[in-house]
């Protein structure tokens, strides 16, 4: 066994090459929601979730969606700042809210090489993007729907419809920890399916117990507003009088109305910030 005098001569000798070498990227779930037009103007506008991919112009998966991403320089960057670096080519924005969310590291994940991708989750406004990358779409979020522990996604971008499903098996029972598999995808690259469900059950859990909803908020909202984002998010309805109470700690009342209604205009609320 090999002694050394000190560290710098142990760094001097050491022999990198005795390693196999891996690649690390960063991979971005970024999420809005957004209101889809209403013929009628009683009615209030239906949100719905959505979430930017970009078509891959190159192999692998060429032709295929995928999350925003890239590789890490390890001589310049953190993670973070790869993702931050990556979010601002895609969507030209850079205060907003990110997350990390998980380390993907299947072996087979890439056909090019060993890729270890550490995923975030982005929330934004969508109407503060200005613009954004070529090839890149949003697409809303029609179905999410679980049954016998397969949850069924259906995305749509009124151009075309992207279909996956993916299984969940409980890993850790103490923590409601599941373990996600692909069951069925044959138009989003690599596995970000998986990407893509971990992401949504981590905000609907959030959204929960901390105020991340507002990242996805204009800054004056009506409360009819801000609760069909929650129950986009959720999946579910709310009961009006459940739903003020949840909320009412968080927002504060303004004298602004919202304009180009046809029924009595409603007052605007904003968040409150401590």
């Amino acid at each position: 066994m090999t002694t050394y005098k000190n560290e710098q001569e142990f760094l001097k000798q050491y022999d990198s090459s005795l390693y196999e070498k891996l690649s690390m990227t960063a991979d971005i779930l970024i999420v809005s929601v957004s209101s889809k037009d209403v013929t009628n103007y009683r009615k209030n506008e239906e949100k719905r979730m959505s979430i930017l991919l970009v078509k891959r112009k190159d192999y692998p998966y060429k032709g295929k969606w995928c999350l925003p991403g890239g590789f890490l320089d390890p001589k310049k960057e953190t993670l973070e700042e790869c993702a931050r670096r990556v979010l601002k080519q895609e969507t030209n924005l850079s205060d907003i809210y990110l997350e990390q969310l998980y380390t993907f590291d299947g072996i087979n994940r890439d056909p090019r090489l060993r890729v270890v991708s550490t995923s975030f989750v982005a929330l934004v406004d969508k109407n503060k993007l200005k613009e954004k990358v070529e090839n890149a779409s949003w697409f809303d979020i029609i179905k999410m729907e679980e049954k016998n522990h397969i949850v069924s996604f259906q995305l749509d971008n009124q151009e075309e419809t992207i279909e996956f499903q993916v299984r969940k098996e409980l890993r850790e029972k103490t923590s409601d920890r599941y373990q996600f598999y692909t069951k069925e995808n044959k138009s989003l690259a690599f596995d970000h399916d998986l990407v893509i469900l971990s992401g949504l059950e981590r905000i609907r859990n959030k959204l929960q117990y901390t105020d991340i909803v507002f990242n996805m908020m204009p800054e004056y909202f009506t409360l009819g507003e801000l609760q069909q984002v929650y129950e986009v998010i959720l999946n579910k309805k709310l009961l009006d009088p459940a739903f003020r109470r949840m909320i009412a700690d968080k927002v504060q009342k303004t004298e602004r109305k919202k304009t180009g209604e046809g029924h009595r205009p409603s007052y605007l609320f904003r968040y409150k910030h401590e």
